[in-house]
């Protein structure tokens, strides 16, 4: 019995290893803006071809953005040079979804307000244009904020934005 427990728990690491291993050696996922500037697309290789998922795109006047960051493929997709990425974690959890975000330009005001609906993952993308900024978000009534973000077209900018607690909505019960 002991010896058959052994060969399973080896077994069950070699299968790991080799899957592991396949996934290294995977395309990358790549995402573009479609044409029509709707969504985000990604290319997800795999052993049946390219699958296509799409993650809506968002308009605030001249400023565009995106929320991604959920599962594995979202994860490690290569996304397109949007200038201000923002990571949302909060309590020890590695994410949290539906922070509402604005932010501001000390000399033009504010530039774009975020509603929480939109912010579906722990990541937004948003495609400012060169300048410093303020930010305010979001998340269960409890506002943190950032001073002095400077971003560049073309160079993406990473900030975390923490929460010591998580205060965001329960997640709708399941159906089953």
């Amino acid at each position: 019995m002991a010896q058959r427990d052994l060969f399973g728990l080896i077994a069950g690491c070699l299968i790991m290893t080799l899957g592991l291993a396949a996934e290294a050696d995977a395309s990358p996922v790549v995402a573009h803006v479609l044409p029509n500037g709707e969504a985000i697309e990604l290319d997800i290789p795999t052993d049946i071809g390219i699958q296509k998922e799409q993650l809506p795109l968002y308009h605030s006047g001249l400023v565009r953005y995106f929320s991604a960051g959920i599962g594995h493929v979202e994860r490690t997709a290569e996304y397109p040079p949007f200038s201000l990425k923002l990571v949302f974690t909060a309590g020890g959890k590695p994410f949290v979804s539906g922070v509402a975000v604005t932010l501001r330009q000390a000399k033009a005001g504010t530039v774009v307000t975020i509603p929480n609906e939109h912010n579906t993952g722990p990541w937004l993308f948003i495609d400012l244009p060169d300048g410093t900024y303020e930010l305010a978000a979001t998340l269960g009534g409890v506002t943190q904020r950032v001073k002095e973000i400077k971003v560049r077209r073309g160079h993406v900018l990473t900030q975390h934005v923490r929460w010591a607690e998580d205060r965001s909505p329960a997640l709708p019960a399941q159906a089953e």
